[in-house]
C-alpha cells in the first residue's frame, strides 16, 4: 500500500508541476484563483472517487455555500438569492476557469447584510419583549424560506432574539423569587427588584452575547470566508476531504500529536484581552504557578523586545505571539483576578495535552482485578513517529496492567474518532500472533493488506472492546479486526460511525514551484478505502457490536450515513486469516451478555432517555409565551429529574490508578483530581460493568486457563 500511495502522490506532484500553475496569467493578488485551480486539480487527479464538475455539481455548491454562511437565514433577503441565482448553473464553469465572481458577490453582500444586522439586533433589543403574548417560533431553518423584505427580516430577528432571551428572563425571575441577586453582585449592575427589571436585564445579557459574536465575526478576514467557499467545493467529493488554511494545518498536526510548543494555557478572547480559561497540567504556566484561571493577558513581549498590546487583537493572532519554540522566553503583562497588574516571564516548552493520550485503571471486583485502557484517539507525531504514538502508549499500559495482575482487559474506544492507520495495525498486533489486520484499496487498483508480522502476543487474556456511534475510522478497523478474529467481544451501539475511508494530508506548497503567494495550506484528501479482513467495508455500515446496548445517541442522526456526500458501501475478497482459538463457547458468552443487558433496568432507563432526547430534538415549533414556556419547562424538568437517576447508578466496582501514576500524584494534584473524577464516572458506567461480566465469562472459557493449556 505504501508503494501505491507513494506512486499516486509522486504522479500528482509531477503532473501538477508540469501544468505550470505559476505560469498562468494570475494577477499578483489572485492567490484565491491559484488556490482554487490547484485544489480542483488535486481533487480530480488524486481523490479516490473523483466527481464530474457539471451543472448538478454547480447546484450543490450554490445551495451548500449559502447554507454554510447563512444557516438560520437571518442575513440574506429573497432578492439577494434571486440575484445570486444567475450563477446557480455556472459554478462548474467558474471553477474550471478559476472565476470567483460568485464568491465575490456573495461575500460583499454578506458583509453588507451583517453590518445591517448589527443595527437591526440593537433596535430589536431596545424594545421590551411581551412574554404574555401567544406567539411561536419555528426553528426548522432548513425548510424556511429567505425573508421577502427588510420588514420580514426584522420580524425574524425579533422572534429569534425573543427566543434567545426567554431562558435568561426565566432564570432572572427565579432569582428574584428566591431572593437571589446574582446581577447586583457584578460591579455596576443594577439590582433586580421586579419582573420588568428582569426583562430589561435579560435583553442586556442577550445583547452582550451578540456583541461578542459580532466582535468575533469582525475578526474574520476575507480569506477566512474564502476558505469556507473552497471547503464547500471540497466537501462535494466526500465529507472527510478538507482544505486546511496554513494556520489550520498547524492545529490539525497539534490535535493528531496531542502536543504543541507554548505556555500551556487555553485562552478566550475578551474585550479587555485574552482570558485564561484552563491551565494544562504539566505545562509552563502550571509549573510556574504565578498565573491562574481568570487572569487576563494584556500585552505579550518577546525576550529583548517591546511588548505588544493584544487588547482588541484577533485571538489567533494573539496566540501566535504567545506560542513559540521550546526554550524561548515570553513576557506577559497580566491583570490578575484581584485587579493587580503583573509581568510574568515564562520559558516556553513542549506541552502535552494529557487528555488526548491513553490512560488506564485497575478495576477491582471482589478478589479479582481487571484492566481498562481508555483511548481517546489514535494519535501520532507526524514529524517523528517514534516520539509518541497511540500504539506504543497502549503497549506500555498493557504491560503495566499485566504486572499489576489484571485478569482481563477492556479497551474503551467510545467517542474515539480515529487517527493514524499505522498505529492501528501495531496495536492490533498486541492481541494476536500474526496475520492481516486491514485491507486497503486505492482507486482503480487492487487491494493491499496490512499485516501484523510480529509473532509475539503481548496480551493473550480475555479482551472486550467498548464502542459507540462516535467510534470511527481507526477505531472501527481495530474493533472489526478483533471481531473477525473472534479475539474480542465488542460491546456497544448497533453500529459504529461508518467511516471506511483513508485520508492523506498533502501540503500544497510542495506542489507549486516558485510560489510568490505565500503559504497555501494543505488538503486532506480521501485516497483509499479500507476493508475488514472478512472483505466487507466499514463504510456506512460501521462495525455491528456483538452485544448491542442503547445509549444516549441511539435515536439521534449520527454517523457517516447522515453526512453529506458519503462514499458508498461495497466489499472485496476476504484476506487469509484464522480466527483466534483461545475461547470456548464464544457465542454463548455473547448470548449471556445480551440477555443480561436486555433485562438490565439501567439499560432500559438509558433507552427511554434516548427516545426522549430524540423527541426533544424533533420539536421545531416553540412557544414564546412565558406561561406556556413554564408549563413545558416544568414537564421537561420532571422528565429530566427522572433521568438524573442514570448518573446515580452504582456498579459496585472499585477503580484505582496504576502504581506509576500514584507516584506522579505526589507532584501533580491536578492529575490526581482528574483521575478521581474519571474513576467516579467509571463506577457509574453500566457498560464498563457489563464488560467486566464478559471478561469473567471469557476467563472461565479461556483455553489458556483451562485443561487444554497443555497443548501450548
Amino acid at each position: 500500500m505504501k508503494r501505491n500511495l507513494a506512486y499516486i502522490l509522486g504522479v500528482m506532484l509531477i503532473s501538477v508541476a508540469s501544468c505550470g500553475f505559476t505560469n498562468k496569467s494570475f494577477e499578483n493578488d489572485d492567490k484565491d484563483k491559484l488556490l482554487l485551480d490547484l485544489i480542483t486539480y488535486v481533487l480530480q487527479k488524486g481523490h479516490y472517487e473523483p466527481k464530474d464538475i457539471n451543472d448538478d455539481f454547480s447546484v450543490s455548491i450554490f445551495n451548500d455555500f449559502l447554507d454554510v454562511i447563512d444557516p438560520t437565514k437571518r442575513y440574506f433577503l429573497e432578492s439577494d438569492i434571486k440575484e445570486f441565482e444567475q450563477y446557480k448553473f455556472q459554478l462548474d464553469d467558474q471553477i474550471k476557469s478559476t472565476d470567483i465572481s460568485f464568491f465575490n458577490l456573495v461575500y460583499d453582500r454578506l458583509m453588507m447584510r451583517m453590518e445591517a444586522a448589527k443595527i437591526l439586533y440593537q433596535e430589536v433589543l431596545d424594545t421590551p419583549f411581551d412574554y404574555s403574548k401567544n406567539e411561536n417560533i419555528d426553528i426548522d431553518y432548513e425548510k424556511m424560506a429567505f425573508a421577502k423584505d427588510k420588514d420580514e427580516l426584522h420580524e425574524r430577528w425579533r422572534l429569534q432574539l425573543k427566543y434567545a432571551t426567554l431562558g435568561t428572563y426565566d432564570s432572572k425571575l427565579r432569582q428574584l423569587e428566591n431572593g437571589e441577586d446574582e446581577d447586583s453582585a457584578q460591579e455596576g449592575s443594577p439590582k433586580i427588584t421586579s419582573p420588568k427589571e428582569a426583562e430589561v436585564s435579560a435583553r442586556a445579557s442577550t445583547k452582550k452575547t451578540l456583541d461578542e459574536f459580532f466582535d468575533f465575526v469582525g475578526d474574520l478576514e476575507r480569506k477566512d470566508w474564502f476558505v469556507q467557499y473552497i471547503n464547500t467545493i471540497v466537501d462535494e467529493f466526500d465529507p472527510h476531504t478538507f482544505y486546511f488554511a496554513p494556520d489550520d494545518k498547524e492545529k490539525f498536526d497539534m490535535s493528531m500529536s496531542g502536543k504543541f510548543e507554548g505556555i500551556g494555557a487555553r485562552l478566550q478572547k475578551k474585550p479587555e484581552g485574552a482570558k485564561i480559561v484552563d491551565i494544562i497540567s504539566g505545562g509552563p504556566v502550571w509549573r510556574d504557578g504565578q498565573l491562574e484561571v481568570g487572569d487576563q493577558i494584556l500585552k505579550v513581549g518577546q525576550e529583548g523586545e517591546e511588548p505588544i498590546n493584544i487588547v482588541g487583537m484577533r485571538l489567533d493572532d494573539a496566540i501566535k505571539l504567545i506560542k513559540g519554540p521550546k526554550g524561548t522566553i515570553v513576557k506577559l503583562t497580566v491583570r490578575k483576578i484581584d485587579g493587580s497588574m503583573e509581568e510574568v516571564s515564562l520559558t516556553r516548552d513542549v506541552v502535552e495535552l494529557e487528555e488526548s493520550f491513553a490512560k488506564s485503571a485497575n478495576i477491582i471486583k471482589g478478589n479479582q482485578k481487571f484492566g481498562l485502557i481508555d483511548l481517546p484517539k489514535f494519535y501520532v507525531d507526524f514529524d517523528d513517529y517514534t516520539e509518541r504514538n497511540a500504539a506504543t502508549d497502549v503497549a506500555k499500559e498493557v504491560e503495566r496492567l499485566k504486572q499489576e495482575g489484571a485478569e482481563g482487559l477492556i479497551l474503551d474506544l467510545r467517542d474515539n474518532g480515529g487517527g493514524s492507520l499505522k498505529t492501528v495495525v501495531e496495536m492490533a498486533g498486541l492481541f494476536i500472533k500474526d496475520g492481516p489486520i486491514v485491507q486497503v484499496r486505492s482507486s482503480g487498483k487492487g487491494k493491499d493488506v496490512y499485516d501484523d508480522k510480529d509473532e509475539r502476543i503481548q496480551w493473550d487474556g480475555p479482551l472486550v472492546i467498548l464502542v459507540n456511534e462516535l467510534s470511527a475510522s481507526a477505531s472501527e478497523i481495530l474493533a472489526a479486526a478483533m471481531q473477525d478474529y473472534k479475539r474480542a467481544i465488542v460491546i456497544g451501539s448497533k453500529q459504529t460511525f461508518g467511516k471506511g475511508t483513508v485520508q492523506n494530508v498533502i501540503p500544497l506548497d510542495n506542489i507549486v514551484r516558485s510560489n510568490e503567494h505565500g503559504q497555501l495550506g494543505a488538503i486532506k484528501l480521501t485516497t483509499q478505502k479500507f476493508y475488514r479482513i472478512n472483505g466487507g467495508s466499514t463504510q456506512l455500515e460501521g462495525v455491528k457490536s456483538d452485544v448491542v446496548v442503547p445509549d444516549k445517541y441511539s435515536y439521534i442522526d449520527l454517523g457517516e450515513r447522515d453526512q453529506s456526500n458519503p462514499l458508498k458501501w461495497d466489499k472485496i475478497s476476504p484476506a487469509d486469516y484464522k480466527p483466534w482459538d483461545g475461547y470456548i463457547d464464544y457465542e454463548q458468552t455473547v448470548a449471556n451478555s445480551t440477555r443480561r443487558m436486555e433485562n438490565n433496568p439501567q439499560i432500559k432507563l438509558i433507552e427511554e432517555n434516548a427516545k426522549w432526547l430524540k423527541s426533544q430534538q424533533d420539536e421545531m415549533v416553540i412557544s414564546l409565551n412565558y406561561d406556556a414556556y413554564k408549563k413545558e419547562e416544568e414537564k421537561d424538568k420532571v422528565k429530566s429529574d427522572y433521568f438524573k437517576t442514570i448518573n446515580e447508578y452504582d456498579s459496585k466496582l472499585s477503580f484505582e490508578s496504576l502504581k506509576y501514576e500514584e507516584e506522579l500524584f505526589t507532584q501533580d494534584s491536578v492529575l490526581r483530581e482528574k483521575r478521581d473524577r474519571w474513576h467516579k464516572s467509571l463506577a457509574k458506567d453500566v457498560y464498563v460493568e457489563e464488560a467486566v461480566n464478559v471478561l469473567q465469562d471469557l476467563k472461565v472459557n479461556n483455553i489458556k486457563h483451562g485443561k487444554l493449556a497443555v497443548k501450548g
